[in-house]
């Protein structure tokens, strides 16, 4: 079996954080995840991340896992976290980058499925777009571009404050595994820096959510 190319890898990658961060995982994704194998000798961060992922499928309760997601996105009128760009960086939902985003994607022929209510700023939307960039172009700059405006400014921060959640748990390997990958494509893409500090916010009201 040949091994699939970098582009269909980070298609993959993209593609399951976008499916996490969508929904609970099925009792199918859990057992595939809790059957991933990963160099037990590597020490580099996105091998660790797998390693820890797949062990907290093979731990994980499918029924446990829908109230984790619900506590941690949904809630009682907001979950733990708010997974929107314009919540990270303007503090309000629905604001100027989500109508940049949405430029973008129509530039970019990618459009939102009728069945999806969310706005296309949610974490899980930007990474299925980008999974879709990965898999339909070998192109490096629309995807360089598309990272350095709509991700890298605020998703590392929203990762961190996943990994950090008082609700979270299998979502901690999630959050993980979304670091780490940041820090690959950084790499990848030769972006100057993707923020991943904490992005709680002291003092402020999210009332407006």
């Amino acid at each position: 079996m040949s091994t699939p190319e970098p582009q269909e890898l980070r298609s993959r990658v993209y593609g399951l954080l976008g499916h996490l961060l969508a929904g609970p995982p099925s009792a199918e994704l859990l057992q595939r995840l809790a059957a991933v194998e990963t160099d037990s000798a590597a020490d580099e961060p996105l091998p660790r991340a797998w390693r820890g992922l797949s062990a907290a499928a093979r731990s994980a309760d499918p029924e446990a896992l829908d109230d984790e997601y619900h506590a941690l996105f949904i809630g009682l009128g907001r979950g733990e976290l708010v997974p929107y760009a314009s919540w990270y960086l303007t503090g309000l939902l629905m604001e100027q980058p989500l109508a940049d985003l949405r430029r973008d994607l129509q530039r970019l022929g990618i459009e939102r499925r009728m069945a999806v209510s969310e706005p296309e700023d949610h974490a899980a939307a930007l990474c299925q777009a980008m999974a879709l960039l990965c898999a339909d172009t070998t192109e490096i700059e629309p995807q360089q571009a598309f990272v350095s405006q709509h991700l890298a400014p605020w998703l590392g921060r929203f990762f961190s404050d996943l990994q950090q959640a008082e609700t979270a748990d299998f979502y901690r390997a999630v959050a993980a595994l979304g670091l780490a990958f940041l820090e690959f494509e950084q790499q990848f893409l030769a972006i100057d820096s993707i923020p991943t500090r904490s992005h709680k916010r002291e003092g402020q009201s999210h009332e407006q959510a």
